[in-house]
């Protein structure tokens, strides 16, 4: 009989319905039952040796929770037969898993908790220890130690769930095992099956595992997920494309991310549709049909599509993909082709009216500190040519050194997605609250933008939320930078810098109106009919030993205004509630 290698993991959840992904060391079909009846059924299908499914959970009524349990029976058993139980495990110190279903009332409040970056083990090549705890471990025991504590509806996980690049001790002697360290890509993952091993050791961490089979996640990828500056500029892809090492880097990372996160991510109805998931589970040995998939997808980023929206009641989720869809020639750089740009304002503005909040979960920043979108955008401007060649060669040295590959490094996609946002939300049938949520660069804050000139101003909140790491560290200097970037004499740098690089000057203006936060830490939103709330939970260590989380801010966003200033480094500000521990 097979056993349960990893998960399970609940995935996506609406009124009725949800999935759960699972891993199993062996051929079997992979029952989920639940207490009030409802239940599931999959035969499990394999990739590169191992065995998977995602099973559709049927039946639920709306605005329930109900425990459930995973168990698998033998291979060639009818999905209506019985199983040996293998979850929860016998003697389990964690509450139950349940699936609670979407509320029948689309006022009832619906909270958003995310993040991103988070190592599962120190890496062993880390210049820097992180700081305290892990944020997605510290909610998990808080938690389970308090099962009556209000619990995250859905957790988005916005990057970076996996290092590919920086391993740690324990993955690097794994990887000893297959290889020889000492030759490229040395002790980072070469392949799909390394790359199995960062989804064991972060998921298999018994407080996240909990977690993630109780709270619904929906997942995207950032750059360490494949490799740290993914997709930076053309020169960088093609200096990784002579490595006779990437192809099958960039193989193994979008086959594991098609398998552990993607597919999660779809409703049954999607999955039900999509021919590539129809192949795999129908193929006594899928990995080639996922390798061609891969394969394809990195020649031509039109022929997959990572991104995806989720309409939870009245709050509406579009998930961007800014990695795998870049334009990166010179001429015509852009965040996303053509194709996925139509997408997205098609994804936005469709049924525009039918939501209350939209939420736009982009791994990079759109508003950034004023200094290093001006820093951005001049680089993208001298690559391009604007001041030469000489400062184009020196420019690209930089960009790829310093990581200058946000929104503002693509201007022509920074306006477009400044455009759509003004458009979805002006209007009498705007949204309540246009959020845009980030991670990627190890620190947290709140940034409001104003729109210029005297045209139609946006009705909507519109607010950046950029909540990271999850468990990372930066170091002092980077922390140093960042109140820079924010500064007086950091936006003074910035013009002298736009104005190098001939750069025309944003239809918006912004201010950060709450952090920056250092730390490992969560965001929250709370969305109840047209109002949202918004706090901030640390990871702390305590004297005596033990974590807690610490609610180090909190604001009411779509009913009263957060009118931090400029220069305010975190304090508190009106339209703000007094720092509570939790």
């Amino acid at each position: 009989m097979a056993g349960l290698r990893l998960g399970p993991l609940l995935r996506y959840v609406d009124a009725q319905s949800a999935t759960v992904w699972v891993e199993t060391d062996g051929p079997c079909v992979v029952h989920v039952r639940c207490e009030d009846g409802a239940a599931g059924a999959q035969r499990t299908w394999q990739v590169a040796g191992h065995h998977y499914a995602l099973v559709p959970v049927t039946g639920l009524a709306p605005g329930t929770e109900t425990p459930y349990q995973v168990l698998l029976d033998a291979p060639d058993a009818a999905p209506g037969d019985g199983g040996e139980q293998v979850w929860p495990p016998p003697g389990s110190r964690f509450p139950a898993s349940t699936i609670r279903t979407l509320p029948a009332s689309p006022g009832e409040p619906l909270r958003f908790a995310f993040g991103s970056c988070r190592w599962s083990a120190t890496p062993s090549n880390a210049a820097h220890d992180p700081v305290g705890p892990d944020a997605l471990d510290t909610l998990a025991a808080t938690l389970a130690a308090d099962p009556g504590r209000p619990r995250p509806d859905v957790l988005l996980l916005l990057g970076d769930q996996v290092y590919a690049d920086q391993t740690s001790e324990a993955t690097a002697r794994v990887l000893a095992g297959r290889r020889d360290l000492g030759e490229p890509p040395w002790k980072q993952v070469a392949d799909y099956e390394e790359y199995t091993h960062l989804y064991y050791e972060s998921w298999l961490d018994p407080e996240v595992r909990w977690l993630l089979s109780t709270v619904p996640s929906c997942m995207i990828f950032d750059d360490h997920d494949v490799i740290d500056d993914w997709n930076t500029s053309a020169a960088w892809l093609a200096r990784m494309r002579a490595a006779p090492w990437w192809r099958e880097r960039i193989l193994g990372g979008l086959m594991s991310y098609w398998v552990h996160q993607h597919l999660g991510n779809l409703s049954p109805a999607e999955l039900a549709a999509d021919e590539l998931y129809a192949r795999v589970r129908a193929l006594p040995d899928a990995t080639d049909a996922v390798r061609e998939f891969a394969a394809g997808a990195d020649a031509d980023p039109a022929c997959a599509r990572w991104s995806y929206r989720r309409d939870f009641g009245r709050v509406r989720l579009v998930m961007i993909d800014t990695r795998a869809t870049r334009v990166l020639d010179e001429g015509s750089r852009a965040m996303l082709d053509k194709t996925e740009g139509e997408w997205l304002r098609q994804a936005v503005l469709e049924g525009r009216g039918g939501y209350d909040h939209l939420l736009l979960g982009s791994s990079l920043p759109w508003l950034m500190p004023h200094l290093i979108h001006a820093a951005e955008g001049w680089n993208a401007a001298l690559c391009a040519g604007e001041r030469g060649p000489r400062w184009a060669r020196r420019s690209e040295f930089l960009r790829q050194r310093a990581d200058l590959e946000h929104w503002a490094a693509f201007p022509g996609s920074f306006t477009a997605l400044t455009e759509l946002i003004a458009e979805a939300a002006a209007g009498t049938d705007a949204p309540a609250t246009v959020c845009v949520l980030s991670g990627d660069v190890h620190h947290a804050y709140v940034a409001e933008p104003h729109w210029r000139g005297g045209g139609p101003r946006p009705t909507s909140r519109v607010l950046q939320l950029t909540c990271s790491p999850v468990h990372n560290s930066i170091p002092g200097s980077l922390q140093a930078g960042f109140r820079f970037g924010w500064s007086r004499p950091g936006r003074w740098l910035g013009k002298l810098l736009a104005r190098h690089g001939r750069l025309t000057r944003p239809a918006v203006k912004w201010r950060r109106t709450g952090g920056p936060w250092f730390g490992n830490q969560l965001m929250t939103l709370t969305l109840a009919g047209r109002t949202a709330r918004l706090a901030l939970d640390q990871a702390r260590r305590e004297k005596r030993g033990g974590v807690r989380l610490v609610t180090v801010w909190r604001a009411a966003l779509s009913d009263a205004r957060v009118a931090g200033k400029s220069g305010d480094a975190g304090g508190r500000a009106p339209g703000t509630e007094r720092p509570k521990t939790g």
